[in-house]
């Protein structure tokens, strides 16, 4: 077949991918500081030949070409690219139109200015996606999302070559989608929070179309019959088993399928997960038939996994939501098993999200579908954009992009999801790779959009312990306490420690309570005051304050951990909402986590400053971790102290 040329300008690439990329404002002034440009996600294949493309009165040499093959890319074609980018042309080459837009991406990130000219770096690349599905979802069933905060978070999914947006549009405090027939599911009673706040039906087509131009699948999903409260309350139900739930289900089905057609819209979600009561409880063929309509209707039906069975199904694709997740034999599957944002402090939370292999495997096949980031903010929020500043959004989006577009070729089970390889682990030096690119696209595109992470491979801790109550005193009194209980003389290293992780994940003790005191050094040129990220349990945006109670005035947690600095004692927050129970949940997060309050003011003296800190667990407490690490306030967000040094000992 005989290939089809289309040339573009590059002003007409720029404005593509809406909030994020900036191109003709944000990389002016840009100076190129790198030989290498930090391209997230990692291409399949590249190399550099330093032949950059100089833009200015070139724009007829940039070319995309639709191609009847790629025959170095063997799987995923219709997002597949071929790029080249020398001193005389840029030269984009695809399968698809879907495969260019991914390519357009690339060549942004590939952009740079120098000397106040623009150019495009040279390159050979060869690229294509592992998974066929790379998704990010959010919950707007429990709080309401505008628009303009979705499209948002779209752009950068289209940016980071994102091809699907699981839309959680209804949950116990609300029905977000407007019924013609039904208006009663959308109305301020029936929802407990954000009342008459919902997606009318323009406003749901608008969405629709604004994924699809960006090559984005949106897959709607009505979570049935459990997380059915506003459901139940909008037609005075009792019970999910009620004669009159199966009716109003399929006229809605219908409904939305009516609304959107099959190509923008090939698949629906129906839940089925979390039926804990008995007014939750299907009647007997309810979900059968429900499916059923979703087929009648030419949708793929997509089910939560654990969830309830539903013996006539025998095509749908199971959605894994918890380490108990299996799915239907034989049934193709999306893997969301370890990836909730919502339980992810974002120093722990990226390394984990980039240790985990995706469907345990290297990349998809006809059963592996891929995988889908999840941000489940269960707890009710003081303002919609709270989602984005309390849950590590952007820097777990970048981390996932990475993951599910490259794949994860190495198998390392569960080793490296609650800790970081040691340093001589090329493992590490991969992940470290990976961090350099990530503070960069940080800093370059992320500027007045939180982006809560730093570099943490920099910094190493001697752990001591655990101890009893005895042994905790004795090591204080202690002027080194090198005499004492050492778990290890090697380092470990990075900003946030978890010292039994929460989910079991292989860590750094078996013992579930004691007395930890971890001890760093911190080099400093100058005497200075400089803020610093420290917690000591990382709340979860999810199911009120879990391990709570919070802590009263005066502790930095309620196990009573301290810190100190130059034998100084650091002082905790002051709380401003200091000891509520664990069942909490409509009470918004304020100040509870390290990376969206103000941070913590240290004094470093010049020279070699000695940290330690005191972290027991015990009683109620959920998370055994804690988080120290300084950071340099940069509007929004925050970046690494310059000048700072961390080494495992003082040197003299």
């Amino acid at each position: 077949m005989k290939s089809r040329s289309i040339t573009f300008k590059l002003w007409k690439l720029t404005v593509v991918a809406g909030f994020f990329f900036f191109l003709l404002q944000n990389l002016h002034g840009q100076t190129k500081s790198v030989d290498v440009p930090a391209l997230i996600p990692m291409p399949q294949k590249v190399v550099w030949n330093k032949q950059n493309f100089k833009i200015e009165g070139n724009e007829s040499l940039i070319i995309q070409r639709i191609v009847a093959n790629l025959p170095e890319v063997f799987i995923n074609q219709d997002e597949a690219y071929i790029l080249k980018v020398d001193a005389d042309s840029v030269i984009l080459q695809a399968k698809t139109s879907k495969g260019i837009f991914r390519g357009q991406q690339t060549i942004k990130q590939l952009t740079f200015t120098e000397n106040g000219k623009q150019f495009v770096a040279g390159c050979e690349i060869t690229d294509w996606p592992a998974f066929q599905i790379r998704g990010f979802m959010q919950d707007v069933g429990r709080n309401f999302q505008s628009l303009a905060m979705l499209k948002e978070q779209i752009d950068v999914m289209a940016a980071y070559k994102f091809n699907t947006f699981h839309f959680h549009v209804t949950d116990n405090p609300g029905w977000r989608l407007e019924s013609k027939k039904y208006p009663q599911l959308s109305s301020a009673s029936s929802n407990t929070r954000w009342p008459g706040k919902y997606y009318s039906q323009e406003d749901f087509l608008e969405l629709i179309n604004y994924c699809s131009e960006r090559y984005i699948t949106l897959i709607p999903e009505f979570d049935i019959p459990g997380h059915c409260e506003a459901f139940r309350r909008a037609f005075a139900l009792d019970s999910m088993s009620d004669p009159r739930v199966q009716p109003i289900l399929l006229d809605l089905i219908d409904e939305l399928c009516n609304l959107v057609s099959k190509d923008k819209m090939p698949y629906i979600h129906l839940g089925t997960d979390e039926v804990w009561h008995s007014y939750e409880r299907p009647a007997t063929g309810l979900l059968d038939a429900v499916v059923a309509q979703v087929k009648k209707n030419g949708r793929e039906v997509i089910v939560w996994r654990p969830g309830q069975q539903i013996d006539s199904d025998k095509t749908s694709i199971t959605q894994l939501w918890s380490s108990n997740g299996k799915p239907n034999e034989g049934h193709r599957y999306i893997d969301s098993r370890l990836n909730y944002l919502n339980h992810l402090d974002p120093l722990s939370g990226v390394a984990q999200l980039y240790f985990d292999r995706i469907c345990n495997a290297p990349k998809g096949d006809s059963l592996r579908l891929g995988g889908i980031l999840c941000c489940w903010n269960d707890n009710k929020v003081n303002d919609e954009y709270d989602i984005i500043r309390q849950n590590p959004v952007y820097p777990g989006m970048l981390t996932y992009s990475e993951t599910s577009w490259k794949g994860q070729l190495v198998d390392f089970g569960e080793d490296y999801l609650a800790k970081l390889p040691s340093p001589n682990n090329l493992l590490f030096q991969e992940f470290q790779d990976f961090e350099n690119r990530l503070v960069r696209h940080r800093d370059l595109y992320f500027q007045g959009k939180p982006f809560p992470y730093v570099k943490q491979t920099q910094i190493a801790w001697k752990l001591h312990g655990p101890f009893n109550e005895v042994e905790s005193l004795d090591f204080l009194k202690s002027e080194t306490g090198k005499q004492k209980k050492n778990i290890s003389s090697k380092d470990f290293y990075g900003g946030t420690i978890h010292i039994r992780h929460f989910f079991g994940f292989p860590s750094y003790f078996t013992e579930k309570q004691g007395t930890v005191y971890a001890s760093t050094n911190i080099w400093s040129p100058i005497d200075q005051e400089v803020s610093c990220w420290v917690g000591f349990h990382d709340w979860s945006r999810s199911g009120g304050r879990r391990g709570g109670p919070f802590p009263q005035q005066g502790q930095w947690h309620t196990t009573n951990p301290k810190v100190w600095v130059n034998h100084k004692i650091v002082s905790p927050p002051v709380w401003k909402n200091p000891g509520l129970e664990v069942k909490s949940e409509e009470i918004p997060f304020t100040d509870e986590n390290y990376f969206f309050r103000a941070p913590t003011s240290i004094l470093l003296k010049k020279g070699w400053n000695e940290v330690l800190l005191k972290v027991p667990h015990g009683g109620s407490s959920w998370k055994w971790m804690f988080t120290f690490i300084p950071v340099k306030p940069d509007g929004t967000n925050f970046r690494e102290v310059d000048g700072l040094k961390y080494y495992d000992k003082i040197e003299n």
